[in-house]
């Protein structure tokens, strides 16, 4: 590996490739990942039997040793993989769908590879987020990926509510039996009529894209969903923001520049951070307090 960061990989030394594989329509697989399949010493799959479910649609027979490497037994197989790299060997790593270590195994062996300075690098493909993301007909521009939520009701409750406020769009991974849950504490996070979609088996035979406001999505989820879900829920707005900051009207953004003021701050710098707080132009929320009654 060259001081710059740099994998280059030379017959003589080995290399871990992490590589997408399809998340649903074997033909998504590409044409590298194809290729790594057939020259890898050793393939590291999250799930074997889907790995060569995988091989015979592909019409592969992998030449090298087939391991297993999934959460329960990562922190033993990381060590042993960077072994085999240092030696020689060309490490490919893949789950069941998608991208190793987003949301899957994979970030503790990146993470071990930099650190013994074994030649790493990506065969990128295949991501349900950003399928989701693109079909959803929400902003893309920016998003936030949240990955599985919590499965414990209180939980999940707590992380839905530290997003309350989050303006990025946000892509979350869920399984079919916990949808309703999910999106019912959706609901009360980000109210109901908040814009999201529901993304069902992407790729596949069935692929259904259910676009609606939080409140209806969670009432068609009472039925039985099945397949792989990614849902995608819009940011918050300026009016979210507002409602979220208790500033729904001129009189609360005038009382909240009046408490910060109290703390020692111009009325300037007051306004300024109210409006940051609440998503405001500061003009409006300085012209607010000088309007307001509460300033007397």
């Amino acid at each position: 590996m060259r001081q710059d960061g740099v994998v280059t990989v030379h017959d003589s030394q080995g290399v871990i490739l992490l590589a997408a594989t399809p998340v649903g329509n074997a033909k998504d697989a590409s044409a590298r990942l194809v290729e790594a399949f057939q020259d890898s010493d050793v393939i590291a799959a999250e799930d074997t039997r889907r790995l060569r479910a995988l091989l015979s649609r592909l019409d592969i027979e992998p030449r090298g040793q087939i391991l297993s490497f999934y959460e329960g037994n990562e922190s033993a197989r990381v060590p042993e993989l960077i072994d085999k790299a240092a030696g020689g060997a060309q490490v490919l790593v893949v789950t069941d769908a998608g991208m190793p270590s987003v949301s899957d195994p994979g970030f503790r062996l990146v993470r071990e590879a930099h650190a013994a300075d074994v030649p790493i690098t990506c065969l990128p493909g295949p991501s349900a987020a950003l399928a989701a993301l693109v079909l959803s007909g929400l902003p893309v521009a920016r998003f936030a990926f949240e990955g599985f939520l919590p499965r414990k009701e209180g939980d999940r409750r707590r992380r839905l509510e530290s997003l309350a406020t989050e303006e990025r769009t946000m892509v979350f991974f869920e399984a079919p039996h916990r949808l309703e849950e999910s999106l019912a504490d959706m609901v009360l996070a980000f109210g109901a009529k908040r814009q999201a979609a529901v993304c069902r088996e992407l790729t596949k035979t069935y692929e259904e894209v259910k676009r609606a406001e939080l409140g209806e999505l969670a009432q068609w989820a009472q039925g039985e969903v099945r397949g792989e879900i990614t849902v995608v829920v819009d940011g918050a707005s300026s009016d979210d923001l507002r409602e979220a900051a208790g500033l729904a009207d001129d009189e609360s953004i005038a009382r909240a520049v009046m408490e910060a003021m109290a703390s020692g701050l111009s009325r300037k710098d007051a306004a300024a951070q109210v409006a940051e707080a609440a998503g405001l132009s500061k003009r409006h929320v300085y012209d607010a307090s000088l309007r307001s009654p509460t300033d007397s």
